[in-house]
């Protein structure tokens, strides 16, 4: 038979999957069998063909050996190259030396999709062999590595796990706009966009729109995009990134840091629970983490950078770089820890003052290490104060009209945070880089695929 007519391709058919790869134990043993997926790998010992076929759930190994299949089968599966689409029906066998203690002889194959050419990379080691943007090229092949493919799979479990703890604390799930008229957080960093006739902005935060929706349900979420048009090449920042949002009533940025802590652990513990197997083939582990999070205040932290010599300001941000100065005596290691009570003037204007002086404000940022991983604040509930704020800030209140007027209408005491998911996941799974972390990243240089 000509090799066209050995591997020409096929439709679906009638032809369906009858087990996914951790359905088939050896207890099927001779049963009959029709598995489906991708080419992962083969490997040939003479008249013997291995084909390893990867679903969503794990890998089958094909094991094709004149004799026990037809020619035209081993022929087949001889051809086929890595990334191909397929399905095979055959015999389950007990083999230990094969995944899941199986392998399948086939005795059909039907290619939905043949590879034409060989992927620039291969998709079976944690860490490839060329450079991210050569794999961001081919992003879909790419997250066909193992090591993708379970932290996508662990990311899934992370946002699951908050949506239900967060929903057994009594919050709703809401989705707010993200097409804008103005500037959340009165910064520069926006993606303008045409609306119509007028002008408007990609949502830099759903801050405004939580806050305004606490006066109806009191405590809400949104996991949703965000986008800041921050003109970075860092291995942590995203143009387009997933945010968890949380605002409630009636609690102070305290009642916030207790939750988020908990949500920290609840996360891990279904991560530890669900992943096992992942972590274990990625010689992966998630941090250990003791509650309630060290917190340390503003002042002390810069007391302590500025006696190591930095050149660092009261006042001034505080950057990872710097941060890392302080790797012993501040988070010894990679731990989550709390920088609280930060100057007023550098955080924006929704952000409540403390009572001990108008100077600082009630906000903390949520570290890993050297790295920001949320920040959050009690709120201004009081129109008056939000007015000051805003003038202080050198903000044009007329275009905040829209959010003020609900002030006149007795705006619950409120607080929040925001935890970006990529950075997240970062560190739960030692990732290098932000952009293994987010499906399609999106950053300064990249707006394909």
């Amino acid at each position: 038979m000509k090799l066209s007519e050995l591997l020409q391709e096929q439709e679906l058919g009638d032809w369906r999957r009858t087990h996914y790869s951790k359905e088939i134990l050896p207890t099927l043993d001779t049963k009959q069998i029709t598995v489906m997926g991708w080419v992962s790998s083969t490997r040939s010992h003479g008249n013997i063909q291995f084909v390893v076929i990867r679903d969503r759930l794990g890998e089958i190994q094909v094991t094709a050996k004149r004799g026990e299949c037809s020619d035209k089968v081993l022929d087949q599966l001889s051809h086929i190259k890595e990334h191909t689409s397929l399905a095979v029906k055959g015999k389950v066998r007990a083999q230990n030396r094969s995944p899941n203690g199986i392998e399948v002889i086939p005795t059909e194959v039907r290619i939905f999709s043949l590879a034409k050419q060989a992927a620039p990379f291969t998709i079976q080691a944690k860490r490839s062999t060329v450079g991210i943007d050569t794999r961001l090229d081919l992003r879909a092949i790419d997250l066909r590595r193992n090591f993708l493919r379970s932290t996508f799979g662990i990311r899934h479990t992370t946002l699951s796990s908050v949506r239900a703890f967060l929903d057994a604390k009594g919050f709703i799930e809401v989705n707010t706009p993200k097409m804008i008229a103005t500037a959340t957080e009165g910064g520069a960093a926006l993606f303008p966009i045409f609306y119509y006739s007028k002008e408007a902005f990609l949502a830099q935060s759903p801050q405004l729109y939580k806050e305004q929706l606490t006066m109806a349900f009191e405590n809400v979420y949104e996991i949703g995009p965000i986008f800041r048009a921050e003109p970075s090449r860092t291995k942590r920042h995203l143009s387009e990134a997933t945010s968890i949002d949380v605002e409630q009533a009636f609690a102070d940025y305290n009642d916030l840091m207790d939750l988020l802590e908990a949500m920290i652990k609840h996360i891990i513990d279904s991560i530890n629970d669900k992943h096992r197997d992942d972590l274990e083939s990625m010689h992966s582990t998630l941090p250990k983490i003791k509650t309630p999070f060290p917190k340390y205040r503003y002042d002390e932290i810069i007391d302590k950078l500025q006696a190591k010599g930095e050149r660092i300001r009261w006042g001034d941000d505080i950057n990872p770089q710097i941060m890392k100065g302080l790797s012993n005596e501040v988070f010894n290691g990679d731990t989550f820890y709390y920088i609280i009570d930060w100057p007023t003037a550098i955080k924006p204007f929704y952000v409540k003052p403390t009572s001990r002086s108008e100077k600082f404000c009630e906000s903390f940022d949520l570290m890993y290490g050297s790295l920001e991983i949320s920040s959050g604040s009690t709120r201004i509930n009081r129109k008056e104060s939000l007015l000051g704020n805003m003038k202080k800030q050198g903000l044009n209140t007329d275009m905040f009209d829209f959010h003020l007027r609900v002030f006149d209408y007795g705006v619950p005491p409120h607080a929040g945070f925001g935890v970006g998911l990529e950075r997240l996941i970062m560190v739960l799974m030692n990732i290098e880089n932000i952009r293994d972390a987010t499906f399609y990243p999106r950053d300064i240089d990249r707006l394909t695929p």
